[in-house]
């Protein structure tokens, strides 16, 4: 079935994001006090709000803002074509991506595919834009339709083969499958000391960019075909 897919037809993304505030004293108070209350049964005891901010305040959407989206897809000569919206202003970056949603060459019957998509990048993909009053793409809209009727892929949910404990990084699939790692920069948990501190979009553009690509390659190799090159 996997295999079947025509390839042309997959559009292969991933996000990154940052907490909407640098520091915990910049957030409002009400915005403290529903986090605390958001987080209080994920933080362990000796962990304050305030630190799990840190750790946690881009992954939960309500908190979070995407600053980077690239997106791959293979072209008919079987090369790697990236395309990324990046930046400050996140409603910018979210209507870009629909914007390529709407273009030609995504006409019908377009799957999405990221890794861990469906517990993360395609639900915080819909919830940002929901929050900016962005008309969702059809591809995000998931209320209402059975599971086989959702357009997404995800290669962590296709290495689960039904265990639903289990949790693989994109980084190990690339190092069982003998592909290069994908955080040889940097990785996730840096992005918004990059963002922040450095103010190095490029350098974050760069990281996402080769988590797509190693995407795409771990894909393949799940179809048992030969990696691809970037154009």
């Amino acid at each position: 079935m996997l295999s079947s897919i025509p390839l042309k037809q997959i559009l292969f993304i991933d996000l990154e994001t940052v907490p909407q505030y640098e520091t915990w004293n910049e957030l409002p108070e009400r915005t403290k006090v529903l986090w605390e209350k958001k987080t209080q049964f994920q933080r362990k005891e000796n962990v304050s709000p305030e630190e799990y901010y840190y750790e946690r305040g881009g992954i939960l959407s309500e908190f979070g803002k995407i600053i980077c989206l690239s997106c791959g897809l293979i072209t008919e000569d079987k090369k790697i074509r990236i395309k990324s919206f990046y930046g400050d202003d996140e409603e910018r970056i979210l209507n870009g991506f629909i914007d390529l949603l709407k273009s030609n060459y995504f006409r019908s019957n377009l799957l999405l595919c990221a890794h861990n998509g469906k517990e993360f990048d395609f639900p915080y993909l819909a919830r940002r834009m929901m929050i900016h009053q962005i008309e969702l793409p059809k591809i995000l809209k998931m209320h209402g339709k059975k599971p086989w009727e959702i357009p997404h892929l995800d290669t962590m949910d296709l290495w689960k083969f039904g265990d639903y404990k289990h949790y693989t990084s994109l980084d190990l699939l690339a190092h069982i499958f003998g592909l290069p790692s994908p955080k040889d920069d940097m990785d996730g948990s840096e992005v918004s000391k990059v963002y922040y501190q450095e103010k190095n979009l490029e350098r974050i553009k760069s990281y996402c960019e080769t988590d797509v690509i190693t995407l795409i390659n771990v894909f393949r190799k799940m179809r048992h075909e030969p990696i691809l090159e970037r154009e």
